[in-house]
């Protein structure tokens, strides 16, 4: 037996010794395509004002930046609108989502997916449908107007604020009706035992799970409307309400001015960071304590005057949420749209958006899967935090800093696709690792030692293990970040050309140029596309992504 024993161990040695150089050489594949991954995307976010900083003479002073009155108002105004959007949406999605949670009524799922639409709505298309209901002709107005009232001017704070809602307040409902869902199923059960009404049961049960949540959702809609720039390039009205991103692009594409869009990008930056420096000391949601397992039910029978008050926050909700889609519908409907369906730059623009969207989703999807697989060797690395840090750098910013290089070395323009995509892709790449690596870390605990016991490693683990967990997360993180890649105005802006012409462009040239009915057809089309695409992928995923994007 022990002659046996010896006989047999060299080979147990050999192959344990040939499982080990698998495994070895599986994790220095996994750490060297996450490190090509943040070399390109460092490259691509801080390459271009790398070689400012070292090149250029438009490279402001720093003490001339912090005097400079106008860029305190620029910064001022950014801080501000953020603030008060934050503030609005919050105010808003919460009582929708508390009447979410203790309403059940038919159609309830059909709801929660409305309230997903705004998400992955072209932010041009759904200033459109904002104009059509709160502005001077819109709906509102008309009603107004009918009661012998003053019309609505909705350029301005007044527009911002409204637009930063309808995109907002929805993802702060599904926010909270997650909370709520999370809170354990005894808790709904011990409450109805103990016959508490409305507002003890707001104060013991629901007020701590809203604690855990607001924190957060409050900066993440800060860090979104901090950052936005079409809404307020359509809807600012003028230099008064103006913020970074937009002088930026007014720096660059109106005044020609290199050195005020250069300190312009920096403050831009260093706020981002601060806000998302800030984002990161909030407190993470706490475990919901001892529970079951059983799905969550509320035991609680409000009074009708309760009821009544969650019907109607429900009505205005949905109203104000539905409202713009309904107008951007009709508008689009009511627009020629023969002629315009039929006219080649739409054609050309259609094309150039789908393969623009088509290349962007791809680079996204390998930058963020190189991203994961190496996150999986060193947790806690600059591979896990990189996607997050994407979000420093806003896409006009990007497109800003490669269009003051680019300059310098040859045609912008002929560089402009390039620079579109790799852009767009960016821009993706924290959605996608967001949707992708719960299903992927889920696959690597539950099967990480059967693998590595039956030595599957590379590409036959990703076929037996990585794929079937990430086919259907994978399949929804693609069709968002083609959906933000077709719908973006960010990077296009700068670099948009009479030959390179997308969607988003368009649409805006036809604005500018006072072809209102053009616009509304093409926002239609555009609108339509991209919900119907994420609509698709959504379906496709859900029997493994519950909630993807609340």
């Amino acid at each position: 037996m022990a002659g046996g024993d010896r006989a047999l161990s060299p080979a147990g040695t050999v192959r344990r010794g040939a499982a080990g150089g698998a495994e070895a050489r599986d994790r220095h594949v996994r750490l060297g395509l996450g490190l090509a991954a943040s070399l390109l995307l460092a490259g691509l976010l801080g390459g271009a004002f790398l070689v400012l900083l070292l090149t250029s003479d438009a490279v402001p002073d720093p003490l001339a930046v912090l005097a400079d009155p106008y860029l305190r108002a620029v910064t001022g105004f950014t801080l501000l609108q953020a603030g008060l959007s934050a503030l609005l949406s919050v105010a808003g999605g919460v009582p929708l989502g508390l009447a979410l949670h203790r309403t059940r009524f038919a159609g309830r799922a059909l709801v929660l997916r409305l309230l997903l639409l705004p998400q992955v709505l072209p932010v041009l298309v759904g200033a459109l449908g904002i104009v059509a209901v709160w502005g001077f002709n819109g709906l509102v107005s008309d009603a107004l107007a009918a009661l012998g009232l003053a019309r609505i001017n909705v350029y301005g704070l007044a527009g911002i604020l409204l637009a930063h809602a309808f995109f907002n307040l929805p993802l702060v409902a599904r926010m909270v009706v997650g909370a709520l869902d999370g809170v354990p199923a005894e808790r709904w059960k011990l409450a109805g035992q103990l016959g508490l009404g409305r507002l003890a049961t707001f104060r013991i049960v629901e007020a701590p799970a809203l604690r855990a949540v607001l924190p957060g959702a409050f900066g993440l809609v800060f860090m979104l409307c901090a950052t936005s720039f079409t809404l307020v390039l359509v809807l600012g009205g003028g230099p008064a309400a103006s913020t970074l991103q937009v002088a930026i692009y007014k720096a660059l594409s109106l005044d020609f001015a290199a050195g005020n869009a250069v300190a312009l990008c920096l403050v831009q930056v260093s706020l981002t960071a601060l806000v998302l420096l800030a984002l990161s000391r909030l407190p993470g949601r706490e475990a919901g304590g001892f529970t079951l397992g059983a799905a969550p039910r509320r035991y609680d029978r409000p009074s009708r005057l309760a009821s009544a008050a969650d019907t109607a926050v429900l009505f205005l909700g949905l109203l104000f949420v539905g409202a713009p889609f309904a107008a951007i519908l009709l508008g689009g409907l009511g627009s020629d749209l023969g002629p315009l369906l039929a006219n080649p730059a739409v054609h050309r623009a259609t094309l150039t958006s789908l393969v623009v969207g088509l290349c962007a989703a791809s680079l996204a999807v390998l930058l963020s899967l190189a991203l994961l697989a190496a996150g999986r060797e060193r947790p806690g690395s600059a591979f896990e935090i990189g996607p997050s840090l994407v979000l420093v750098v806003p896409p006009v910013v990007v497109g800003a800093g490669w269009f003051l290089v680019l300059r310098q070395v040859t045609d912008v323009y002929a560089a402009a696709p390039y620079v579109v995509v790799a852009t767009n892709a960016a821009m993706s790449v924290p959605f996608v690792t967001r949707i992708v690596g719960p299903a992927l870390a889920a696959a690597h605990a539950g099967q990480d030692r059967l693998a590595r016991s039956l030595g599957l490693f590379g590409l036959a683990r990703w076929r037996l293990v990585d794929w079937p967990a990430a086919r259907r997360p994978l399949t929804l993180a693609f069709a968002f970040a083609f959906a933000l890649s077709l719908g973006d105005l960010g990077a296009i802006a700068l670099f948009g050309s009479p030959d390179f012409q997308t969607l988003p462009f368009l649409l805006y040239q036809r604005l500018g140029s006072y072809r209102s009915t053009d616009g509304e057809g093409l926002a239609l089309l555009l609108g339509v596309v991209c919900l119907a695409l994420m609509l698709l992928a959504e379906r496709g995923a859900a029997p493994s992504v519950r909630r993807p994007l609340a």
